[in-house]
């Protein structure tokens, strides 16, 4: 009984290792390509707030606003495709030291201008029109797909680089790509920008510096060491 076991346990060890074959050895490292860029557009995101004892009277003037920011838009011939509303929200809210309810309506507003030259005008007129707040003026680029491909090739042209410079120092190479996979984080950060100095002979006054925005990607890639 005993070699019988023993016999059952060799065959089992052989079976294993059958099936689960040494890796080949490699070289693991992280890319990453960094593309610069002077942004081209911005997505400003506006809120028309107004609070009272009524709620109808609280929706009817905010609506009246959000109306005027609409038309002023369109005067400006901003597309209706870079308009879109965010959210719309009427809540009640209890006062504490007065003991009784009041009333706040809220619209957003997310506005993209593809032509940085007139936003100053775009500014003048959301303000006019009565919007009371401003929750967000976020650069970007309009060819940023390209851009996110150009910074994907310097990634993965970056980390060949550090393998060969790996594998040169044990007087051997690497071989074919095993696995590539993108780092990405859970939530996407905001884009870096550098700031750079207002041109003093541009006529008019200036607000606004969108500076430089970089495109950055991350990879891991798996060779094979030869």
């Amino acid at each position: 009984m005993k070699k019988i076991i023993t016999l059952a346990l060799l065959i089992t060890s052989i079976m294993t290792t059958a099936q689960n074959p040494s890796l080949p050895p490699t070289v693991d490292v992280t890319g990453e390509g960094i593309v610069r860029v002077v942004p081209d557009q911005v997505t400003i995101s506006v809120r028309v707030e107004n609070t009272g004892k009524v709620a109808q009277d609280v929706k009817r003037e905010n609506d009246r606003i959000v109306n005027e920011v609409l038309s002023s838009l369109q005067k400006l011939g901003i597309p209706e495709k870079d308009v879109r509303t965010q959210y719309i929200r009427l809540n009640k809210n209890y006062e504490y030291n007065t003991k009784t309810y009041n009333y706040a309506a809220n619209q957003s507003i997310a506005v993209t201008l593809r032509d940085l030259s007139k936003y100053e005008s775009l500014m003048d007129a959301l303000l006019s029109s009565g919007i009371n707040n401003i929750d967000n003026i976020s650069f970007d680029a309009s060819n940023r797909d390209s851009l996110e491909s150009q910074a994907r090739k310097k990634a993965v042209t970056n980390a060949k680089q550090k393998a060969e410079e790996y594998a040169s120092v044990l007087n051997q190479t690497i071989g074919k790509a095993v696995s590539i996979s993108e780092y990405r984080m859970v939530n996407s950060p905001s884009p870096m920008y550098k700031a750079m100095a207002m041109d003093a002979e541009a006529g008019g006054q200036q607000t606004m510096a969108p500076g430089e925005m970089e495109i950055r990607t991350t990879v891991n890639v798996s060779f094979l060491l030869e």
